[in-house]
């Protein structure tokens, strides 16, 4: 956190203006957070962090270009301190583990209460791991259980590549998308569909939509 005050300077990731501007009024109430900056995709995410150094990034994970989970590798990759709070539609325990993996600090679903919201920018500013109850209850489950979920062995690079290729983009808009020659994204979808005992990329998107991972 800024060293000066007691403020907690935070910037918004997220494709859509409207929500951004919500939740920068929401934030902006509490007398100790300032919004220092507002990105809508995962490059200028990371162009405004190095520019404006915040103490949280609030970051969603459906972002045009390279995505949520790319932008905070590259994040962390620059400065391994940086406080990244995940603010996501998806409540997959999958999405979860896997943003945790790439070096989130948090993460909470878009249906989390206002109060709620204000606690996680809170405690991931104290450098405090936080998740909302309903995603801790989901994992905590889900271990209960034993994980019976395919993607488990696919790092966060992989996994990232998976859900493109589950969406439709073929290897060169992958290799584009993420800054990989072709060669290598072809060979990660080689890799991913032996992890997951599938044979091409239909039966690749299937399993993705089986699990809840893409829409149909």
């Amino acid at each position: 956190m800024n060293n000066r005050s007691n403020i907690i300077r935070v910037l918004l990731v997220d494709d859509h203006a409207v929500v951004r501007t919500g939740y920068k009024n929401l934030l902006e109430d509490q007398s100790n957070i300032q919004i220092v900056g507002e990105a809508p995709s995962g490059e200028t995410a990371c162009k405004s962090y190095l520019e404006q150094q915040p103490d949280v990034v609030i970051m969603d994970l459906s972002l045009p270009g390279i995505g949520g989970l790319e932008a905070i590798r590259r994040i962390r990759g620059r400065d391994p301190e940086a406080k990244i709070l995940v603010f996501s539609m998806h409540e997959d325990p999958v999405f979860v583990e896997q943003a945790l993996q790439a070096g989130a600090k948090g993460y909470i679903p878009k249906s989390t209460a206002a109060e709620d919201m204000v606690e996680a920018v809170q405690k991931v500013a104290k450098g405090e791991v936080h998740l909302s109850p309903e995603i801790a209850q989901r994992l905590a489950v889900q271990k209960t259980r034993g994980s019976d979920m395919p993607f488990e062995n696919l790092s966060t690079r992989e996994f990232e590549i998976f859900c493109l290729l589950a969406e439709g983009a073929n290897v060169a808009t992958i290799a584009e998308r993420l800054s990989l020659s072709y060669k290598t994204v072809a060979n990660y979808s080689t890799q991913i569909k032996n992890k997951l005992e599938v044979n091409t990329t239909a039966e690749l998107a299937r399993l993705a939509i089986r699990h809840g991972l893409v829409q149909a």
